[in-house]
């Protein structure tokens, strides 16, 4: 659906900032290639504790962190073989969370039902995967497409950050182009104008027109002369949960949001530039390039970035009733589809609750219990 793009005044919902996750999409945990063989990430996705290991064959498996005999973390453990042992007592589970082993048990001897919840998991752009919610529906669900992955043409910067703020002002900072004002000491944009915007029940798509002046805009590609204002136009698609922003092709990003709770986030960013040397010396310097590009240019605007998401959870923490304005159409937008797909996810589930409780209810009335008057045989007393 087509939306106006007019800059006017509207009410922000506040409810935004309270709302939960759905959690039947894929969300990133951790760079993959951090996770030896026989080491445990313990990961939080929305309130939700997890415990990810690699075992000695390079598998990854997802667990519950918390033991079923006593509740100890997982992560505290160690990897055996391809199982996970708490730290506690060695019990020892499989990549299913079945309990395959206790040490003090006499062989052959039975095991007790314990079983942790496991999570679909899987690896894809370096990256450990998790879907949290409800496992029948994790092969229906698609990763994001980053075709620029280890395409020779592109620089790519990865990045990671951490901020003490909910997820909605995370996805706010990435979808409001307006805010080039801050970055203003680092050549950031200027002069945007929304183009464009469109809505459908799981996405919003923004088109921008930005400017560029600089040193460091002709460097990165953005600017065609550094004394010179350059205008392109910049398209910000979010898919929930993600992000992908694409610059005439000259630069895009993707940014995978991971929610921890109501006051933390995580992102994992890929930055894709075109950089004008030869394939040979792109990828000879690359690791440098990467390095410099990183701490003396992302690192900083996101620095200034996350200064104000994690300024703007603590004035809402300090009074959650005050009332804020926005103008921008996009924002409003996407705080309409961050609710929706929480509201969606939540009836589905107590539509669910409800088919279930139907359901038991009807087993148990098919069963024929005998009457309170009718007399049944003691069969502990001889006539």
């Amino acid at each position: 659906m087509e939306l106006a793009t007019t800059l006017k005044s509207q009410t922000v919902q506040n409810a935004v900032r309270e709302v939960g996750i759905n959690p039947n999409y894929w969300y990133p945990v951790g760079w993959a290639s951090q996770l030896k063989p026989g080491d445990i990430m313990p990961v939080v996705i929305w309130q939700q504790a997890i415990a990810v290991y690699r075992d000695e064959t390079g598998q990854i498996h997802a667990l519950e962190d918390a033991c079923p005999h006593k509740g100890i973390a997982l992560h505290k453990g160690k990897v055996q073989g391809c199982h996970l042992t708490c730290a506690y007592h060695g019990w020892e589970f499989n990549g299913n969370g079945e309990c395959v082993g206790i040490p003090y048990l006499p062989e052959g001897q039975k095991l007790p039902r314990a079983q942790a919840r496991s999570y679909p998991v899987q690896e894809k752009y370096n990256l450990i995967w998790l879907f949290p919610g409800d496992p029948t529906l994790a092969a229906s669900q698609e990763l994001p497409h980053v075709p620029e992955f280890d395409h020779p043409d592109y620089l790519m910067i990865p990045l990671a950050a951490h901020m003490q703020s909910h997820f909605s002002i995370c996805n706010e900072n990435a979808m409001d182009v307006f805010h080039g004002f801050l970055h203003q000491n680092l050549q950031g944009w200027f002069n945007p104008v929304l183009k464009s915007l469109r809505e459908t029940d799981a996405s919003v798509c923004a088109e921008y027109d930005v400017s560029y002046k600089g040193r460091m805009a002709k460097f990165l590609g953005l600017s065609d002369k550094a004394d010179q204002v350059t205008t392109r136009r910049i398209s910000i698609n979010y898919n929930y949960p993600h992000y992908a922003t694409s610059l005439e092709g000259i630069s895009s990003v993707y940014l995978m949001r991971l929610p921890i709770g109501l006051r933390e986030s995580r992102s994992f960013a890929f930055f894709f530039l075109k950089v004008r040397l030869p394939k040979w010396l792109l990828k000879r310097l690359e690791p440098i390039l990467q390095k410099v590009l990183r701490d003396f240019v992302f690192m900083k605007f996101l620095s200034q970035d996350i200064e104000m998401m994690e300024s703007e959870q603590q004035t809402y923490l300090a009074n959650p009733e005050r009332r804020y304005v926005e103008i921008n159409p996009a924002i409003i937008a996407l705080e309409r589809l961050i609710i929706r797909q929480y509201e969606q996810f939540m009836q589905k589930s107590s539509q669910l609750r409800n088919n279930q409780q139907s359901l038991v209810s009807g087993t148990l009335s098919s069963v024929n219990l005998p009457s309170p008057t009718e007399s049944t045989p003691n069969n502990s007393l001889v006539g």
